[in-house]
């Protein structure tokens, strides 16, 4: 490699720093360091690790040597280099940080080994056949191999075992076998077992057990579709299309098909999910169709799994790999498709550290690589279904529910009657006549806990967070009151610190005092919740949908998570307790979010035999958000925001970027948003450039963690102006060091 000769290589660290840096490589390193492995570097009084980007030329000065080479073999391929520096001038981040944030969090452990034993020597590779000519040969083998006496009792049923199945590992030959290590021992001794040691994967799904799955037969949208994408895998070339069909109308098997598709060409394909709780079923689905070559990456392995995981996408033993966000990075070569199932799912977004939207980023590396890029939802994004009516992705619609099965009857309840009673009659009617029949009913309430807020009646004090700017929740089963954004929590408490008065009383309602009620309501039910508190741990998401398709759950009840994805056909009745509860967010997403959570919750009832029913309760059933949703009007709704939009000169009409700035005390942070505010505008005015500034102002959550949050919002219909303001902004920026600035590209959340 050219660099060996200079020995001077360019190099990319870890640290929020916005340029890279050059070292020198010893002679006796020179043959080890390539583009892509880590090396150990002195960096002012410290060492990090940094990672090797290329040969650079030389400078003249005086550079300090590397200490060492850490990998064997790269990390990342030059393509796969390329992608992160796109990554790294599109969101701001230094890209040292983007390639760590890129790297499995289990790079640093080592393989896993495990002993193999298998029947060996002459003697045992002599004995073939079936189980009684084993023992003859077994017994005529051993009586002559050595001038001890044959092999006996534990032993001999050990070689036997070993002449019948090939080999076994040694943790298999312990759970058949008690004890077996000292009989193992003299068969090795007397050459009739030999031993290997072998790398063994942690496999996330070793205990799982997949039926085939064959192909299903396509109708003819879903052909029509298929048709379009495979074209494209087959040409090589950069497609995006949008995949946009009604819950229950098939697009999962039209991803099967593109899938197999790619792999038969010989190349691979990634699958994006937005959550770990839709990946149990989505990874069933797929390992049924294809019994080999798919991996699976997301937060909720351990980080030994993620690593190995990632090993064999590296090492080019898996053709499928399938992941929530971060599996945007997998290192797949000869990518033919990318799948973003649920495009329209905010969880895409990257918020902490290196911030990125892995639905944006297909399409980057889709663009990169030449594959065909298919986005599907069943309520895709808004500025989706606009670049697809303006040209920009390749429209695929498919319109009807597989096997012609009916989209579920659908009513808005209004809610202001209700004065504080849960359910209304229709509701709870509903709920125990489908009891009665047999069917599976969901709820939908997106607060989780018991109480959402606490209240002294005797002076009106509000128990708040000290940390964060909300109310604290109240969990009967835990007898404490939570804040859902550090955790801080306090005893139930029974005198009112305001006036010392013991009148508290519990207010609103979350999906733990909701499973009260409805136990309460039906008697005898089968009722569970999902939410964040009960799938806590390894595999939570997976115990309770399990319980659900096997009929062991009457009643569902959880927050969005079982709005999402999940294909169960027993469920007849959906219930949404309380529809518009995101309509008043401070966020002009708030009625495509409140649209697409109530549509994607009502796509779970009536995908079986029977017909499905919707019953929502809402505060405001004429806003159009809910309407439309009732109505299954996709396209209406678009219509009635996308006026919103154009007027108000929100994403799609222009990009967004925020702002943050935080401190752990209020003055500081209030003064340091002034001064940003007022560097962006002059830089503004010195650059001519075409971005409106918004603020500052505190943000709608003006306290999280103990820091308090201020926000200047940017607005500007020319990327390139927007990119060269933040760009100058971030490197003349300096507050005082207990500022934390964080600039967020595209934003998904301006809480």
């Amino acid at each position: 490699m050219t660099h060996t000769r200079t020995g001077i290589i360019e190099i990319a660290v870890p640290l929020p720093l916005d340029r890279t840096f050059h070292y020198s490589v010893p002679g006796h390193l020179r043959a080890a360091v390539r583009p892509g492995v880590r090396v150990f570097v002195p960096f002012g009084r410290r060492k990090v690790t940094g990672y090797v980007l290329g040969p650079a030329p030389s400078t003249g000065g005086d550079l300090k040597d590397i200490i060492e080479v850490l990998d064997d073999a790269p990390l990342f391929t030059p393509g796969e280099l390329a992608f992160f520096r796109w990554i790294a001038s599109y969101y701001l981040h230094p890209l040292g940080e983007v390639i760590k944030t890129a790297l499995p969090a289990g790079i640093n452990l080592e393989s896993r080994r495990s002993e193999t034993d298998r029947a060996g020597g002459q003697e045992a590779e002599t004995i073939k056949g079936g189980r009684n000519v084993l023992r003859e040969r077994f017994y005529r083998a051993t009586e002559g191999a050595t001038e001890a006496a044959s092999v006996r009792g534990k032993g001999a049923r050990i070689l036997l075992y070993l002449l019948e199945h090939g080999e076994a590992s040694r943790s298999r030959l312990n759970s058949l076998f008690s004890n077996p290590a000292a009989p193992l021992k003299r068969l090795v001794e007397r050459r009739l077992v030999t031993v290997d040691e072998r790398e063994v994967y942690r496999d996330p799904f070793a205990e799982e057990v997949f039926e085939p799955d064959p192909p299903r037969a396509l109708n003819e949208c879903q052909s029509a579709a298929y048709d379009r994408i495979a074209a494209a895998i087959s040409r090589g070339e950069f497609a995006p299309f949008l995949l946009h069909g009604v819950t229950g109308s098939g697009k999962t098997e039209v991803y099967l098909h593109a899938i197999t598709h790619a792999v038969r060409m010989g190349k691979t394909a990634l699958v994006l999910t937005p959550e770990i709780a839709l990946t149990p079923q989505l990874v069933k689905r797929f390992r049924s169709r294809f019994s080999h070559g798919i991996a699976v990456l997301h937060s909720g392995l351990s980080p030994g799994e993620r690593f190995d995981e990632w090993r064999r996408i590296r090492r080019g033993e898996v053709s499928i790999a399938i992941g929530a966000r971060s599996a945007i990075f997998a290192p797949l070569e000869n990518l033919g498709i990318i799948v973003v199932d649920e495009e329209h799912e905010a969880s895409y977004k990257q918020c902490d550290g290196v911030t990125y939207n892995a639905r944006d980023l297909a399409l980057v590396r889709g663009k990169m690589e030449k594959a065909a890029v298919v986005l599907g939802s069943a309520t895709p994004l808004i500025t989706t279904f606009y670049a697809a009516r303006h040209g920009k992705l390749h429209y695929l619609g498919l319109p009807e529910r597989v096997r012609g099965l009916p989209l579920p009857e659908t009513r808005i309840l209004d809610a202001r009657r209700l004065k504080n009673m849960t359910f209304s009659a229709e509701l709870a009617d509903a709920l125990a006549e489908n009891l009665k029949n047999g069917g599976q009913s969901l709820l939908l309430l997106n607060r989780r806990g018991f109480a959402t807020f606490l209240v002294c009646r005797d002076c009106g004090h509000v128990f708040r967070c000290p940390n964060c700017s909300v109310t604290l929740t109240y969990h009967r089963a835990r007898q404490r009151h939570f804040c859902h954004y550090c955790d801080f929590s306090l005893p139930a408490p029974s005198v009112c610190p305001g006036c010392n008065g013991s009148d508290i009383g519990l207010f609103g309602k979350g999906t733990e005092r909701l499973e009260d009620e409805v136990r309460e309501l039906l008697p005898g039910a089968r009722v569970a919740r999902m939410d964040s508190d009960t799938t806590a741990g390894r595999g939570g998401h997976a115990r309770i949908l399990k319980r659900l398709e096997e009929g062991h759950i009457d009643v569902l009840i959880g927050t969005q998570m079982i709005a999402k994805g999940h294909d169960y056909p027993g469920v007849t009745l959906v219930g949404v307790v309380s529809a518009d509860a995101t309509l008043n967010l401070p966020d002009f997403r708030s009625a495509e979010r409140t649209f697409q959570l109530v549509s994607q919750v009502m796509g779970r009832a009536g995908r079986g035999a029977a017909p499905g029913k919707v019953l929502i309760q809402g505060m405001a059933p004429d806003h159009y958000a809910l309407a439309r949703a009732a109505a299954h009007d996709y396209e209406g709704f678009f219509d009635d925001e996308i006026s919103f939009r154009e007027e108000a000169g929100y994403p799609p009409f222009s990009r967004l970027a925020l702002v943050n700035l935080s401190c752990t005390a209020e003055q500081p942070v209030e003064q340091a948003a002034l001064e940003a505010a007022a560097m962006l505008r002059e830089m503004r005015r010195v650059m001519n450039a075409r971005v409106e500034i918004l603020g500052p102002a505190p943000a709608p959550l003006a306290k999280v963690r103990g820091r308090f949050r201020w926000q200047i919002l940017l607005k500007s219909g020319n990327r390139t102006d927007m990119k060269k303001l933040l760009s100058a902004f971030r490197t003349h920026w300096n507050p005082l060091r207990i500022i934390r600035t964080n600039v967020d590209i595209d934003p998904v959340d301006t809480l």
